[in-house]
C-alpha cells in the first residue's frame, strides 16, 4: 500500500490533482495542514487544520488505520520546538499508533523514536532549509513502513 503525504501547500491547489495523477496506485492521500483552501479542493485527501487554514473546519488531529498500521496526523503548530518529537511520540503511544505525520516546519524529516516513525513531508510551497519543495511517499508492506522523499520540482511557478 502506498500513501502520499503532503503539507503546507499554502493555496497551491494545482498540485493536489497533479499528485493524484502521478500516484494512481496510492491508497490514501493525506494533507498535514496549511492547505489554505476550502475542503472541496481537497477532495480525496484527508486533512488536518493548520495555523493558516481559515476556510474550513478541519480536525486538529486525525487517527487512521491503514493496512494494519495506526497513524496519528497533526499539523504541529501547537507543539513547542524544543520537545516536539517527545510530545508526538507520547501522542502516538496514547492512541496506539506507530506512525506520526506532521507538518508546520516546512522541513522534510523522518526519524524513528522509541519504535514510532515520525514523518514531516516538508512543504510543497517553500522549504525553509533551502532544499527543494517535497512530499513523502510511504509504503506499508507486511506492517513494515518505508518512507521516500520526493522532491517536487514545479515547471510553472505561480
Amino acid at each position: 500500500m502506498q500513501i502520499v503525504v503532503i503539507s503546507d501547500t499554502h493555496g497551491r491547489n494545482e498540485v493536489l490533482q497533479e499528485l493524484r495523477e502521478r500516484h494512481p496506485q496510492a491508497s490514501a492521500f493525506l494533507h498535514c495542514g496549511d492547505s489554505e483552501t476550502p475542503e472541496s479542493y481537497l477532495d480525496g485527501y484527508v486533512s488536518v487544520q493548520g495555523n493558516n487554514d481559515y476556510y474550513a473546519d478541519y480536525p486538529q488531529e486525525v487517527i487512521l488505520e491503514l493496512e494494519g498500521i495506526r497513524l496519528f496526523m497533526t499539523h504541529g503548530q501547537f507543539l513547542r520546538y524544543h520537545n516536539r518529537y517527545e510530545i508526538l511520540v507520547s501522542k502516538a503511544k496514547e492512541h496506539a499508533c506507530t506512525l506520526v505525520l506532521h507538518g508546520h516546519t516546512h522541513i522534510y524529516d523522518v526519524r524513528i523514536i522509541d519504535g514510532i516513525t515520525l514523518v514531516n513531508p516538508g512543504s510543497l510551497y517553500h522549504s525553509r532549509d533551502m532544499s527543494p519543495p517535497s512530499y513523502a511517499l510511504i509504503t506499508i508492506n507486511a506492517n513494515q513502513i518505508s518512507v521516500q522523499r520526493i522532491n517536487y520540482l514545479r515547471t510553472n511557478h505561480k
